[in-house]
């Protein structure tokens, strides 16, 4: 197929070989360049995918390349300036989370894209793994009845020790928020996408490794307006059991394990992404559907990145628009104030 969307990357860090791998398998798209100041790191990255040439300025790149979309896979403290810049230059955007360092900064961000008429996409690709798309299918369905109860536990024992988060994203010990604001989000946001909006949060944050700056576990409590009730137990300290029971995939495949009660009936995700049913008063039986590892967490990154084509090529709108998405963030801020005070908060 000839490509029909030219784009350019900015970033070449961990998480970038996932996105360039779902680029590389997505026929429309053809990635020409990619932006990084360590050249070491950015050639490494063009000759695995295949990239023609390297810039050390994203402005300039986004000049000479004059792209149909740019993929911004930086630090959050950069995404404010490079998606301006973008917009001004009426390039759209898909820009990794977390979206900005504060959630007025988020704002700023969304508003530049929609006063320059710029389409933008949030790169969470959480609602994008499998497991989630088809457990949305499920819960419409009907077969778990009215859900009221999910529970999220999640325990990725990455994050002990001075060498917390090791060489993958070492810079994660210096966040000044870290538990919800990187990891949380994608929860908040799926919980969103299965359950609807949220009324309130209640959230109990600590840190327990010293070495770091910010808090890596807690529990948070979320009400929504549907009437369901989703708890996040999670905690970036601790191991679990790997290769036993619910737990027989590593910790970064789904994240943890998930179990949702419906009037009638209820439902356990495990660590591998296999789904259990069990109505009331029946044997339990194991839900089939398509997924495997590959890419990211059941491939979301692709899955996320072949919506973004598909709804530029259509014209129809992103699921994690930005407007949308501040939604979200606005969860994410309401988690700490109610750590900060004690006490429930209402979005």
């Amino acid at each position: 197929m000839e490509k029909i969307l030219k784009g350019v990357c900015v970033g070449a860090g961990y998480f970038s070989r996932y996105h360039l791998d779902g680029w590389n398998r997505i026929p429309e798209v053809q990635i020409t360049a990619l932006c990084d100041p360590d050249q070491k790191r950015a050639e490494d990255r063009m000759q695995e995918f295949g990239i023609a040439r390297r810039y050390s300025d994203y402005r300039g790149m986004i000049e000479r390349e004059k792209p149909d979309f740019v993929d911004v896979i930086t630090p959050p403290s950069t995404h404010l300036q490079i998606c301006r810049h973008a917009a001004e230059c009426h390039i759209a955007i898909i820009c990794q989370k977390p979206l900005a360092p504060t959630l007025a900064a988020s704002k700023a961000l969304v508003e530049s894209t929609r006063q320059h008429g710029v389409r933008f996409m949030v790169h969470d690709n959480w609602r994008w793994q499998p497991w989630y798309r088809e457990i949305k299918k499920i819960i419409e369905s009907g077969t778990l009845g009215r859900v009221s109860l999910a529970n999220f536990q999640m325990r990725m024992g990455d994050g002990w020790g001075s060498h917390a988060y090791l060489n993958r994203q070492p810079y994660f010990r210096d966040y000044p928020q870290l538990l919800i604001y990187e990891t949380g989000v994608h929860f908040i946001d799926t919980f969103r996408f299965l359950f609807g909006e949220v009324e309130k949060v209640y959230a109990h944050l600590v840190r327990l490794n010293p070495v770091i700056t910010g808090e890596d576990a807690g529990q948070i409590l979320f009400v929504f307006k549907s009437g369901v009730a989703a708890i996040l137990d999670a905690n970036r300290y601790n191991e679990n059991e790997t290769g036993v029971n619910l737990y027989a995939c590593p910790p970064r495949t789904t994240f943890g394990i998930l179990r949702l009660d419906g009037l009638a009936g209820h439902l356990i995700m495990d660590s591998c992404g296999d789904l259990t049913i069990k109505k009331l008063g029946q044997p339990s039986y194991h839900h089939a559907y398509p997924h495997e590892e590959m890419g990211f967490a059941g491939d979301s990154c692709f899955a996320a990145q072949r919506h973004f084509v598909d709804s530029l090529l259509n014209g129809t709108e992103f699921e994690t628009n930005g407007r949308d998405y501040l939604k979200t963030l606005a969860i994410v801020d309401a988690c700490y104030r109610s750590a900060e005070t004690g006490n429930p908060e209402y979005i």
